[in-house]
């Protein structure tokens, strides 16, 4: 049996625009508490599985979750901290990363100064 893929609509791109940096990554630390295990005070597998079909996220298989771990277990504990988490978020919005470069580049160009 075939299995029916969830559309995935990156939506950090357009939080970034409406809320700001700082909104964005307060938001992002929003969505680390939402999805970590209370206990160990990060996300693990467990956690991941319960909270994420809590919040709609259904569609996600133990394929997905598991990828979705490793990809952003950055120290190999098996688990993520919220800097792994944020930083996951920003890896898996490709409009957002490419957004990230350009702001990375002219400011280097303009002594580091914002964009």
């Amino acid at each position: 049996m075939a299995r029916k893929s969830a559309a995935f609509h990156d939506l950090l791109p357009v939080m970034a625009e409406q809320l700001g940096g700082e909104g964005l990554i307060n938001e992002l630390c929003n969505g680390f508490q939402l999805l970590m295990d209370k206990e160990k005070g990060v996300i693990t597998l467990d956690s991941l599985r319960l909270n994420s079909s809590l919040l709609g996220l259904r569609d996600m298989g133990e394929a997905e979750l598991l990828s979705m771990m490793t990809e952003g277990d950055l120290d190999g504990d098996g688990a993520l901290n919220q800097m792994e988490f944020c930083v996951l978020m920003f890896r898996l919005s490709p409009e957002l990363m490419q957004h990230s470069l350009y702001c990375l580049q002219h400011a280097s160009h303009h002594q580091f100064k914002t964009c």
